[in-house]
């Protein structure tokens, strides 16, 4: 992605933690229990950090070979959907995966298994932060 002429849309911790609530209030009202959390160490690391505190899960699963699907699996974004697609052939039962996001992105198609707590306004690239650091690298350097 060319982010030099892009336009972004910042996220406040605020906003984080109100879409964290929300996520966590959905997957409590679910019928099923999940026994864990696992995520990908770009991008869902603080949202699955910040899920599991609310959910009470005291360990999450970090860039796993294998994903069961009795976890609930925590990304910052549906995008692309490169990611569910990459992540969806590592886990066991992929019909019980639940796939958790902060964001989803507007006009895309979104699998069954997706849980997310707002839909993107735009096509803007979503700045976290904690990846607004990464954003700036990614701006001064892309062609």
């Amino acid at each position: 992605m060319t982010l030099k002429n892009s336009n972004s849309e910042k996220v406040s911790w605020s906003e984080v933690e109100i879409l964290i609530k929300i996520l966590s209030e959905k997957i409590l009202s679910m019928p099923r229990k999940f026994f864990r959390i696992s995520t990908i160490s770009r991008g869902g690391l603080v949202p699955a950090r910040l899920l599991a505190d609310h959910l009470g899960f005291d360990t999450i699963l970090v860039d796993e070979k294998k994903i069961s699907s009795d976890s609930i699996f925590v990304d910052d974004i549906f995008d692309s959907g490169n990611t569910f697609k990459k992540i969806i052939n590592k886990v066991d039962i992929p019909s019980d995966f639940v796939y958790v996001t902060l964001f989803a992105r507007r006009g895309k198609k979104y699998p069954k298994q997706l849980i997310f707590a707002k839909k993107t306004k735009n096509n803007y690239y979503v700045v976290y932060p904690w990846d607004k650091l990464e954003y700036k690298r990614l701006k001064k350097y892309s062609l």
